[in-house]
């Protein structure tokens, strides 16, 4: 980083010139991250993971196939009974499909999100629920991917 002088109204200033300019372009540069398009891309990713086609999805959750197609380009902005419907179709719980948004958001937005369990929350039950989960991951109780 290098610094520049600046004259306002007769008094020098010192302002820093690099790096600093670079990172203020870049937020201005930064991509409005819309909810609608990570939802969407979040159930096609599931869909297509189950290797399921659009048509058996829309059946199943009782929505048209134009419009789930729709929803999931981000294109249409869908309810909440409208998710829950489509989550129950792809068997995944919505809580899971609303957590896989709120990462890629955190992501888009340069946040960081932290992967334990808060040490308030841990205390607030008595218990250190990260060796608890970890100790039903190693005996094999819980699956580690959903």
């Amino acid at each position: 980083m290098v610094k520049q002088p600046v004259s306002v109204n007769g008094v020098v200033r010192w302002r820093d010139v690099g790096l600093a300019d670079e990172a203020k372009h870049q937020q201005k540069e930064r991509k409005m991250v819309v909810l609608r398009h990570e939802i969407g891309d979040v159930l096609r990713d599931v869909r297509q993971r189950q290797g399921r086609t659009l048509r058996e999805v829309s059946h199943n959750a009782r929505v048209s196939l134009g419009y789930l197609s729709e929803v999931e380009r981000g294109q249409k902005e869908a309810s909440s009974e409208l998710l829950s419907s489509i989550c129950s179709a792809l068997e995944v719980p919505l809580s899971l499909m609303l957590r896989e948004v709120s990462d890629r958001l955190a992501i888009a937005e340069g946040v960081a999100v932290p992967d334990t369990v808060p040490q308030e929350f841990a205390a607030r039950y008595g218990r250190d629920l990260n060796e608890e989960l970890s100790d039903e991951l190693s005996k094999g109780l819980i699956s580690s991917a959903f």
